[in-house]
């Protein structure tokens, strides 16, 4: 008699190879995706703030641009990292050179250069296109086909990833806020080098790396929350979550880890093989066409130009490419292609126009394919189609909360906590002493340098205070008054923490402290800074970690009032962390509630579950249009109105994308169910892109003198933001009753391929 098994019976995983019933090699995936994430959004929640606080000093709308690009980017080369990974490299090459390229970007962000910059986002695009789909792809390869484990084991995986998005703005947002952008990067560079090693690393090492990295960064996160209940109470939770995940990994590759093999190239020798044998056979009509493009390119590129040396960059490749093997020239390629992807970063209406190009050239294969098919895989793709659209137009409002949502915390959100609000029957006292939080002030303690000093007063927030102060000080007395001040407050900190360490810089503090002297960062005569010690200045900017602006012998006026003072202000940069925060925590109440309506037959279909989203959505960015109409009376917004916002984006997430995905395979014919995922992940791209386009909308911020980016005060800005905020919320909410009208037609059309309830 045979055993073989029925088409639809289950197929088991071997014991002996799993752990908790997955594969023992899901638990390496799963921190090294969450140490990818980790450095990802680490370096998305700084982007923006670096653009516009940091040496380049964008104004918002180029700012937004560049973020739009580089965002739209990021989710379209993974259509070609996948493409070149499963004809190619292998799952596992194509891992460890994203992850290689993306450490080598983060880490060109510490240098501020514009060069750097641009080049360092490209190598990002580059090494996402290469990391991103290979990884999920190895995590569903290690489960048999038919195997009931493996949704419950991309569940698993999906909560590294929001792990690794929760930790990185509690520690590379508020390091880099902290103590200067550049610290902030090199900590996403550490974070994405962790989870390199402990993909290639052996098991022994896996283990060891994966427990030391926890338990650093957890202590890391405990002791910078140290002294802030708020924070601590954040910091603390999702610290133990990632020791608990450690330790569960640890057991898990005690016996084993990463299968044999996996994500290994379909045919190593094909790598070897010449890269295009057609043209190493024929190679003089090939070198004729790169020598004409060469001259009609240097006819219209102005030599010398970044053009010209992309284009001299790109026709090197071309001459070697008919003596490359496969595999070199995909390096060779790919480090090509870098300056081509700065350059369209840079330019991003060259990016849109590329992307609106291939998507519109994807969107009309994919319709004319559907018009050419039967009825029934005509009507599935139409709704895959519907779908796609207004996928798009949710992820272009939802990416607001990297760009536009992240200002709009930084400069008109009240994050104060604790401290004090002025009365009117504070009017007319003098205080002895006064610290005013930057939200209000229009200030940032900045450890940028390892310096000290507050920002200038044009790239504050408001200026509020700042108008209070004699008319007849200058700015320069104000900003050398306000820098004495919070240095001198520094100082005594630390004299009473470690006087021994303190007398000895005793003429350094003097110095630093008297306003009539130079600013921090001048240098002396001989053209050299005369710095003082590295353990010196790093407890220094330790204890400015909380420290606001303290001014003598103020006397509060009528303008003062409502002002918060004396309190302590949180981080613009850790609100985008309660995002994967709420998605950890109510991913599963999801997944349940689902569940139970499923039994109950009450489950709404996919397309209503796609309009409960995007009304969520909607009603979120409501909630910031309503609490920008009731800003106080210097522009600032309360911090619940914020909270509420991300809590109905992130349920309306939970409604809208598990579903896409799950979508697109189900109503997709089997012959192109690739095709199609490609172009579902085009529209996302394009989504990111429209996205930067309408923060540029937001855009308040304008160049003074100089390089200065000019942010007025929260009062002229306020509503500014609600009024966008308030479109972006009527569209949610009318494409949500748009989408739902159409529910019934696109049940009909998906012929039974859904199976939730409510049909």
């Amino acid at each position: 008699m045979s055993d073989e098994r029925s088409p639809s019976a289950p197929i088991a995983l071997d014991p002996a190879a799993t752990f908790l019933g997955h594969p023992r090699g899901l638990f390496v995936l799963f921190f090294v995706e969450m140490w990818e994430r980790f450095s990802y959004y680490g370096m998305r929640a700084l982007l923006i703030f670096y653009m516009t606080k940091g040496f380049l000093g964008f104004g918002d709308t180029q700012a937004y641009g560049v973020y739009g690009a580089y965002t739209a980017l990021v989710y379209a080369t993974p259509f070609i990292g996948g493409m070149l990974a499963d004809k190619l490299l292998g799952q596992g090459r194509a891992v460890i050179l994203g992850g290689m390229l993306m450490a080598a970007g983060h880490l060109l962000m510490t240098f501020e250069n514009t060069t750097a910059f641009f080049t360092a986002l490209a190598l990002l695009i580059c090494g996402n296109g290469f990391f991103k789909p290979n990884i999920s792809t190895m995590v569903g390869s290690m489960y048999p086909a038919g195997n009931p484990k493996r949704d419950s084991g991309f569940t698993i995986f999906y909560m590294g990833i929001n792990l690794g998005a929760a930790m990185s703005p509690l520690l590379c947002g508020a390091v880099g806020e902290t103590f200067g952008w550049h610290y902030g990067f090199g900590l996403a560079t550490l974070g994405m080098l962790a989870g390199l090693f402990t993909f290639v690393a052996g098991r022994l090492l896996a283990r060891l790396v994966i427990g030391a990295t926890a338990v650093v960064t957890c202590a890391g996160m405990v002791l910078f929350a140290w002294g802030s209940p708020i924070e601590l109470g954040v910091n603390a939770p999702i610290g133990i979550a990632l020791l608990v995940a450690a330790v569960v990994a640890i057991s898990a590759l005690a016996s084993g880890g990463l299968p044999h093999g996996l994500g290994a190239a379909k045919d190593a020798r094909r790598m070897e093989h010449p890269a295009v044998e057609a043209i190493r056979s024929q190679p003089v009509p090939y070198y004729l066409a790169i020598i004409g493009t060469t001259l009609l390119v240097n006819h219209v590129v102005e030599p010398g130009s970044q053009y010209a040396v992309i284009s001299m960059l790109v026709g090197l490749f071309a001459i070697l490419l008919p003596w490359l093997n496969a595999r070199n020239a995909v390096y060779l390629g790919t480090a090509a292609l870098v300056p081509v992807v700065a350059i369209l970063v840079q330019n991003n209406t060259v990016a849109g126009l590329l992307l609106t190009v291939f998507g519109g050239l994807a969107m009309f294969k994919l319709a004319a394919d559907a018009y050419q098919a039967p009825k029934i895989e005509r009507e599935r793709m139409q709704v895959v189609l519907i779908l796609m659209f207004f996928s798009m137009l949710f992820w272009a409002f939802f990416e607001q909360a990297g760009s536009s949502l992240s200002n709009f915390t930084d400069r008109n959100v009240n994050r104060i906590v604790g401290g004090e609000v002025i009365a009117a029957a504070d009017v007319g006292q003098k205080r002895e002493t006064l610290k005013i939080t930057s939200a209000l002030l229009g200030r940032e303690v900045s450890g940028r340098q390892w310096d000290v000093k507050l920002v200038d007063a044009a790239q504050g927030t408001a200026n509020q205070f700042i108008r209070n102060l004699p008319k007849e000080l200058s700015d320069a007395e104000i900003q050398q008054l306000v820098n004495a001040q919070a240095l001198k407050t520094v100082d005594e900190l630390i004299a009473k923490r470690n006087p021994v360490e303190t007398n000895s810089h005793e003429s350094e503090k003097t110095e630093e402290s008297d306003a009539a002297k130079a600013t921090p960062t001048d240098e002396s005569a001989s053209g050299k800074k005369d710095e003082p010690s590295l353990l010196w200045r790093l407890k220094r900017v330790w204890a400015a970690k909380r420290i606001v602006p303290v001014l003598e012998g103020v006397t509060v006026t009528e303008g003062m009032v409502g002002m918060a003072a004396n309190g302590t202000q949180l981080k613009a940069s850790i609100f985008q962390a309660v995002n994967p925060v709420c998605i950890v925590s109510l991913g599963l109440v999801f997944s349940v509630l689902w569940s139970v309506l499923g039994k109950l037959r009450l489950e709404p279909n996919s397309s209503i579950k796609f309009s409960i989203g995007l009304l969520q959505l909607g009603l979120g960015f409501g909630a910031l249009w309503f609490g920008a109409k009731n800003a106080d009376q210097f522009g600032m917004v309360a911090t619940s109105w914020l909270l509420l916002a991300y809590l109905l984006h992130t349920t309306g997430e939970l409604c809208l994308s598990p579903v896409g995905l799950s979508m697109v395979t189900k109503l997709s014919p089997p012959r192109m169910v690739s095709t199609v995922m490609g172009a579902w992940f085009l529209a996302t791209a394009f989504s990111n892109f429209l996205a930067g386009m309408i923060a540029a909308l937001t855009g308040v911020g304008g160049h003074g003198e100089g390089k200065e980016n000019i942010i007025p005060p929260p009062i002229e800005t306020v509503h500014v933001y609600g009024d966008v905020f308030g479109q972006i919320a009527i569209a949610g909410i009318i494409s949500s009753v748009i989408l739902l009208a159409l529910s019934p037609l696109l049940v009909r059309w998906m012929h039974g391929a859904d199976q939730g309830g409510g049909h």
